[in-house]
C-alpha cells in the first residue's frame, strides 16, 4: 500500500494514539467477560425453562463455540467499520479520536438494540434450504463455522492493510461459497446452491454504491460552495482549532446517524446467524416463539384455511393430493432447485393444512412437545419460503387478493418462528459496540489521509458523512443493498475532487482491488472451509 503522506502545512495530524487508558481497557475486558457469562447463563436458563436440560456436553460445547465465533464476527465488524463513522469527525477536529470511537460504539450499541430484526432473517433465507433444516447436524455446524470464519478472515486481512471493505458483502460472499460447495458435494451444479437473484443484487450494489457516494458527495460539495461562501469551510483545519459550531454539530450528527444505522443493519446479520445456531442446537427453547398471544392459534387457523384454498384450486384437475411426507419433499425440492413442478401447489396446500392441524391439536406453540418442535418449525419455514416464491411465479397468475392472502399467511408463520430473544440483541450490541472501540486506527488513517492528497476540510467531512447517512437510511427504506463502507470511502473521494484536493491513485487502486476481490475471495474461503470442516466434523 502507498505510504504517501498528506501535506499538512500548518495542519497537525490528529492525535490517534490516545487509547482508552488503563481503566478503560480493564473496563472493556470486564465487560467482555461479563457478556460471555451473560450469554452462557441466558442459554442455560432458556434451556431449563423449556425443559431441554443439558444431557450431553458436546452439543453445548459446540453451541457455545458457534456463539463465540458469531459474536467474534460482530466484534471484528465493529472495529473494521468504525472508520465509516469516525474518520471525518476526527480529521476535522470535531471530536478527539478516543472520544469519537466511544461515541460511535455507544450508538452502534443502540442501533442493534432498537433494530426490528427483519434483516436478521433475510440473511438466513440466503442459505441452502437443506442445511437450514439440519443446522443442528455436523453439516449445519460446518456451514455456520465456515461462513463466519471466512468473513472474519477476510475482514481481518483488509483491516490489516488498512483497506475499507464491506463486511456485508463479505458475509454474503461467504454464504454463496457455502451454497456452491454444498451443491457440488452433493453432485449438483454449483449454481443450484445459490440465490442468484440476491447475488446479482449484491453485484449491482458493489458496482453502483461507490458511484453513488462519489457523485452525490461531489455534487453536494459543489452546491455547498455556491450557497455557503465561507472560505474557512473549504480550507484545511488548523491544529487544535475546532470547526464552526454549526458545521461541528452537523459532523457529530452525521457520525451519530451513520453509527446508529450501521448498528441497526449490520448487527442484525449476526442476530440471524445466532438464531440459526440456537434453533439447530436447542429447538425446544428457540425453534418456536412460545410467547405469542392467546389469539394467535385462532388467527393462524383462519389464515391457514384461506391460504390452503388459494393453493388447492391451482392443482391440476384430477390430481391426487400427495402424502404429508411427499409434500415436504416436493416443497423442499422446489425451494432448493427453484423449478416449479405440477406437484408443488398441491404439496403446499397439504403442508399448510398439516401445520395448521398440529398447531390446533396442541392449542398453543408453547405446548408442542419437545420431540415435535423442530419438525413443526421446519415445516413452517418451508411453508413460508414456498409461499414467498409461489407469489412470484407468473405462470400461476395469482390475483392481488390471492397474493394478499398468502402474504398474510406468511406473516402469521413468521410471528411463530421469527423472533429474537432480548439477550441475543444485548450480546450482539455489546460485541459490535465494544468492537468499534479498538483496532480502528488503520482504516481511519486510510480514510482520513490516504484518499485525498491534502488534509480533509470541514466541508469535505460533512459532505461525505451526510451522503453516507442519507444513502443508508434511504436504502433501508426501499430494501436496496448498499455498502456503508463503499459509499463513505467514495464519498470522501468525491468531496476531495470537488474541492480540488486531488486523489492518491495508489490508495484508490487498492480500494478498487479489495472491492472487486471481496466476493470471489470470500466465496473461495467459505467454500474451502466448508468442505474441510464437513470432512472433519
Amino acid at each position: 500500500m502507498s505510504e504517501i503522506a498528506i501535506q499538512p502545512g500548518a495542519v497537525a495530524r490528529p492525535d490517534l494514539d490516545r487509547g482508552l487508558g488503563v481503566a478503560g481497557s480493564l473496563g472493556m475486558g470486564a465487560t467482555i467477560l461479563a457478556a460471555l457469562g451473560y450469554v452462557a447463563w441466558s442459554v442455560y436458563s432458556d434451556a431449563a425453562a423449556a425443559g431441554a436440560g443439558m444431557t450431553a456436553f458436546l452439543p453445548f460445547a459446540l453451541l457455545f463455540l458457534a456463539l463465540l465465533i458469531a459474536l467474534g464476527f460482530e466484534f471484528v465488524n465493529g472495529f473494521h467499520d468504525t472508520a465509516n463513522a469516525v474518520a471525518t469527525v476526527i480529521y476535522t477536529n470535531s471530536m478527539p479520536a478516543n472520544v469519537a470511537v466511544v461515541w460511535s460504539g455507544f450508538f452502534n450499541f443502540l442501533g442493534v438494540l432498537l433494530s426490528t430484526g427483519v434483516v436478521a432473517f433475510g440473511i438466513v433465507s440466503l442459505l441452502p434450504v437443506e442445511l437450514i433444516l439440519q443446522v443442528g447436524s455436523s453439516a449445519g455446524y460446518a456451514m455456520v463455522f465456515a461462513l463466519l470464519l471466512a468473513a472474519i478472515l477476510w475482514n481481518l486481512a483488509t483491516w490489516y492493510f488498512g483497506i475499507p471493505s464491506s463486511s456485508s458483502h463479505t458475509l454474503i460472499g461467504s454464504i454463496i461459497g457455502v451454497g456452491v460447495a454444498n451443491a457440488l458435494m452433493h453432485g449438483r451444479s454449483g449454481t443450484a446452491g445459490v440465490d442468484w437473484t440476491k447475488a446479482t443484487d449484491t453485484g449491482k450494489a458493489l458496482l453502483f454504491s461507490p458511484l453513488i457516494g462519489f457523485g452525490a458527495a461531489l455534487l453536494l460539495l459543489l452546491a455547498l460552495k455556491v450557497l455557503v461562501r465561507n472560505k474557512a469551510l473549504y480550507e484545511e483545519p488548523k491544529a487544535g482549532v475546532k470547526p464552526p459550531l454549526w458545521i461541528r454539530g452537523l459532523l457529530i450528527f452525521t457520525c451519530t446517524g451513520v453509527s446508529f444505522a450501521h448498528g441497526s443493519n449490520d448487527g442484525q446479520k449476526g442476530m440471524g446467524l445466532i438464531m440459526l445456531i440456537l434453533i439447530g442446537t436447542l429447538p425446544t427453547a428457540y425453534a418456536l416463539n412460545r410467547a405469542v398471544p392467546e389469539a394467535y392459534v385462532s388467527q393462524f387457523h383462519a389464515s391457514s384455511t384461506a391460504a390452503a384454498q388459494v393453493l388447492a384450486v391451482r392443482a391440476a384437475p384430477g390430481q391426487a393430493d400427495p402424502t404429508e411426507s411427499a409434500a415436504r419433499q416436493a416443497v423442499t425440492r422446489y425451494i432448493a432447485e427453484k423449478t416449479l413442478a405440477d406437484d408443488v401447489t398441491p404439496a403446499m396446500a397439504v403442508l399448510v393444512a398439516d401445520i395448521d392441524s398440529q398447531v390446533q391439536e396442541y392449542g398453543s406453540l408453547a405446548k408442542i412437545p419437545a420431540a415435535s418442535v423442530k419438525n413443526v418449525r421446519n415445516d413452517m419455514y418451508l411453508a413460508s419460503e414456498g409461499a414467498k416464491r409461489l407469489t412470484k411465479e407468473k405462470s400461476l397468475a395469482f390475483s392481488a387478493a390471492d397474493k394478499k392472502t398468502l402474504d398474510a399467511y406468511r406473516g402469521d408463520l413468521d410471528k411463530g418462528t421469527r423472533f429474537i430473544p432480548t439477550w441475543v440483541k444485548i450480546a450482539v450490541a455489546l460485541a459490535l459496540g465494544l468492537g468499534t472501540m479498538i483496532g480502528w486506527k488503520r482504516i481511519v488513517i486510510t480514510v482520513g489521509e490516504k484518499i485525498g492528497k491534502s488534509h480533509m476540510t470541514y466541508a469535505q467531512g460533512a459532505t461525505a458523512e451526510l451522503v453516507t447517512m442519507a444513502t443508508i437510511f434511504g436504502a433501508d427504506a426501499v430494501g436496496v443493498p448498499v455498502s456503508t463502507t463503499h459509499v463513505l470511502s467514495s464519498g470522501v473521494a468525491g468531496a476531495m475532487v470537488a474541492n480540488g484536493s486531488g486523489l492518491q491513485t495508489a490508495t484508490l487502486r487498492n480500494l478498487l482491488m479489495a472491492w472487486v476481490l471481496t466476493l470471489p475471495a470470500s466465496i473461495l474461503l467459505a467454500g474451502g472451509l466448508y468442505f474441510g470442516l464437513s470432512q472433519l466434523l
